[in-house]
């Protein structure tokens, strides 16, 4: 049987036809995996993970959103950078050296040109990159120190 032009279609593209999620939802029985103390735990989680330490910032990956530190420091002059210690969800590439670089300030026929020069690695300025262990995005690196400096990462307040 052909269905006639001029008779609706029953289909999800006809919005007249489409059932809001709301309307099949039962309100007066308590959601399975609902917990109203969710929030207080986690708070309460972190709170021991700081061991009474308080954070400039929780830092998450900018790609994935997820969390990469509860404990860091924000950098007195980058203030989209951070320093920590202790991290979660990060890996090292062990393989890959990075070495510290400066701008120098080169003066030329009245102007400035700022010149990208790579310091010694014998100076101890050598670093590993660190990238997020979820989604792989690289967020900063980690001295031979054992301190992590994040530069890619999104800072929410702690």
């Amino acid at each position: 049987m052909e269905e006639d032009a001029k008779s609706p279609q029953l289909s999800p593209t006809n919005s007249q036809q489409t059932v809001s999620d709301d309307d099949e939802i039962d309100y007066s029985v308590k959601p399975e995996f609902y917990d109203p103390e969710l929030d207080d735990k986690d708070e309460l989680w972190v709170h021991k993970q700081r061991k009474g330490r308080n954070s400039d910032a929780v830092l998450s990956c900018p790609a994935c959103f997820t969390t990469l530190c509860l404990d860091c420091q924000r950098h007195e002059k980058n203030v989209t950078q951070y320093r920590a210690v202790f991290v979660l969800n990060c890996k090292i590439e062990t393989n890959q050296v990075r070495h510290n670089t400066t701008k120098k300030r080169k003066r030329g026929k009245g102007r400035r040109e700022f010149v990208e020069v790579e310091l010694d690695p014998a100076d101890g300025e050598t670093f590993n990159p660190v990238y997020c262990s979820a989604c792989s995005t690289e967020v900063g690196v980690i001295d031979l120190d054992e301190v992590y400096h994040f530069f890619n990462v999104l800072p929410s307040e702690s």
